[in-house]
């Protein structure tokens, strides 16, 4: 059985990467191609990205967040005065009112000085404000067992609040209540707090998926002004400085400028250049030359990132730390590790089979097609005679009898028998033929 298994794995290595030798590669053009559409990306990342502190983009997300908390506060019930429809810190406490939560300490005292803490950082340090999966998982956590999780020092660290109840009936109802807390105090925390926003401050938001884990990285003796601190302190350090859920939406801007233009012209020069079909120049990452152009050209966006990074941070880490794109130099950590993982064949027969059944699913899908043009009613009545011969059979008790009954239903249904006249007499004739029409 392990055997087979290991030959049958082995075999779709082997099919797997002749499939790869075989696609077309990149050629001059195509790196090129990907070189210049990250040198694009990169000037957008130097010129309008920046740093939390300084950048023209920032501006625009940050825009684009507060119409969205507007719009999410309206859903959920918002109604303000005329003179605050525009008013965003108006929408954040409607939000922060009807959102509340248990796990909301904001300084020191509220967790009995266990661990420094301020409203400039306790959205990074606890873990239910973080808009991942993590942050899901503990939200829940503390909702239903009346706690509170916090990184501090590298360590989590749970307290204990007030008792807090969920609505609902059933422990369904408590989930689907626990999700929506977490959501909806997420939006009303993404933008800053109203008391800030109300007095014309930019505030502190929540932190990008999965930044939060950057606290565990205690590790490093990197040089900040006179002082030299690990990651996780600078991490920290960033967040307050702004590099928050907002600062990620700015950067992933030129990341996805890069991407969508590389696409691009791959899917223009595959269609009118080597004349392929509409529907083979969809840019899927099913195609080597498109994943290598992609990774080619977010390596130069990233390479780009770091030289002005270091150039423009005077050797100071933090300032490094702040102009680095941490979405373009996630994305072209992802890219390589999924190229890796396809080269040496441990994703190929997943791939594989997930393309045999989009195959299967198109068939059925034109199968149903089919079947929707065929009328049911008439259907219904060609059928029903064939269910009445049917049922006559289950009277039949001798040959003789099913017999007759052959021949009466052939009569019926106006069926031509392939013999003329008796069908013992006809057979008797040597000259006798049986014509099928």
């Amino acid at each position: 059985m392990w055997n087979d298994f290991w030959i049958n794995n082995l075999e779709n290595r082997i099919l797997y990467r002749i499939l790869l030798r075989k696609e077309n590669k990149c050629d001059k053009y195509d790196y090129l191609t990907a070189v210049a559409c990250g040198v694009v990306g990169g000037i957008v990342d130097i010129l309008l990205v920046g740093d939390p502190k300084n950048s023209l983009l920032g501006n625009w997300t940050d825009t684009q967040v507060d119409n969205a908390i507007k719009r999410f506060a309206r859903m959920v019930g918002w109604n303000p005065k005329e003179t605050q429809v525009g008013n965003v810190a108006s929408a954040i406490g409607f939000l922060e009112r009807k959102f509340k939560v248990n796990y909301d300490q904001r300084y020191s005292s509220d967790v009995e000085n266990i661990f420094d803490m301020s409203t400039k950082n306790h959205h990074i340090m606890s873990l239910s404000h973080s808009t991942d999966i993590v942050g899901l998982f503990f939200s829940l956590i503390n909702q239903f067992t009346s706690t509170a999780s916090f990184v501090s020092k590298g360590k989590i660290v749970t307290i204990n609040t007030k008792t807090y109840e969920l609505q609902g009936d059933n422990f369904i109802a408590k989930l689907f209540c626990g999700i929506a807390n977490w959501f909806g105090h997420i939006m009303s925390d993404i933008a800053g707090s109203s008391g800030i926003r109300g007095k014309s401050g930019r505030g502190t938001g929540v932190s990008m998926p999965f930044y939060e884990l950057f606290q565990f990285c205690r590790f490093g003796s990197l040089h900040v002004g006179n002082d030299r601190q690990d990651l996780s302190t600078i991490a920290v350090r960033a967040f307050q400085e702004g590099y928050d859920f907002r600062f990620g939406l700015t950067s992933a801007i030129p990341v996805v400028i890069t991407d969508l233009l590389i696409r691009l012209i791959w899917s223009i020069r595959r269609h009118f250049q080597y004349g392929k079909p509409v529907k083979e120049c969809i840019p899927t990452n099913k195609y080597s030359n498109l994943r290598i152009m992609l990774l080619f050209g977010n390596g130069t966006l990233c390479v780009m990132d770091a030289i002005d990074a270091g150039i423009r941070s005077g050797g100071n880490f933090l300032a490094f730390f702040m102009k680095l794109n941490l979405i373009a130099w996630f994305r072209l950590v992802a890219l390589v590790l999924k190229e890796v993982c396809i080269r040496v064949g441990i994703t190929g027969p997943l791939q594989m089979n997930i393309e045999a059944y989009k195959r299967i699913n198109r068939a059925l899908q034109s199968y149903l097609s089919e079947l929707e043009k065929i009328d049911i009613t008439l259907f219904k009545k060609e059928t029903e005679k064939y269910e009445k011969i049917v049922g006559l059979f289950s009277n039949v008790k001798t040959d003789k009898e099913l017999n007759d009954m052959l021949l009466n239903i052939f009569d019926r249904l106006g069926f031509d028998k392939p013999w003329e006249g008796n069908f013992y007499d006809h057979m008797a004739n040597k000259n006798g033929t049986l014509v099928f029409k």
